[in-house]
């Protein structure tokens, strides 16, 4: 039997995806300001340029990009999940909204998900595509630590997949429920700094 690799063991960018969840001109906008103060400030000025800079140093090493954007798979929605439908949340595929941000825009051979639940497992074939690249751990950054984050790195953990939250490169509505979330998923996850992540990926180079 193989030995189980440590939580804390460092990144290998040839089995290592960075995932950016929900990054989209439908969520982080400038209308967000008002409406989500500490959202909009939280994500202008620390996740967002955190998950650049994991973006250009897991570029630089080798590592898959991947990102996810909430978008239905038909105009009216019907392809939505329930909680989806019930919460009204529905963008049309090939909205404005849809797009990933430009602080963050994929490359021409990055791989852009559509989902329709909070965890991509549910909704995508995000797991078929990471085997098949032989991929098994996971950066799991962008939006909303609890939700969407705190959903996928529970799936991903149950699914085999090695799990990496850097805690800097995501954030939510409020500081409590941020810090909340983490505390509540950190047994699913190795929790770090992305300076500590970044210093990884440069090694690797």
């Amino acid at each position: 039997m193989a030995a189980t690799p440590s939580r804390d063991a460092p990144l290998d960018p040839a089995r290592t995806a960075i995932l950016v969840i929900d990054t989209q001109d439908g969520i982080f906008h400038a209308g967000a300001a008002a409406a989500r103060p500490y959202f909009f400030r939280t994500a202008r000025d620390i996740a967002i340029p955190n998950i650049a800079r994991l973006i250009a140093a897991g570029r630089a090493a080798g590592a898959e990009i991947v990102y996810t954007v909430i978008a239905s798979l038909t105009r009216d929605g019907r392809d939505r999940s329930l909680d989806y439908k019930q919460t009204n949340f529905h963008f049309a595929p090939g909205s404005p909204e849809t797009r990933v941000i430009e602080a963050l825009r994929p490359g021409e051979d990055e791989i852009v998900l559509p989902k329709t639940s909070s965890s991509l497992f549910n909704s995508t074939n995000f797991d078929y595509l990471m085997r098949n690249i032989g991929l098994d751990t996971l950066v799991v950054t962008g939006f909303l630590t609890d939700q969407c984050i705190d959903h996928t790195v529970r799936d991903g953990a149950d699914r085999g997949f090695r799990m990496v939250c850097p805690v800097d490169a995501c954030t939510t509505d409020s500081e409590v429920r941020h810090q909340q979330a983490l505390a509540a998923f950190r047994g699913y996850c190795r929790q770090a700094s992305t300076a500590a992540l970044l210093a990884e990926l440069e090694v690797a180079t």
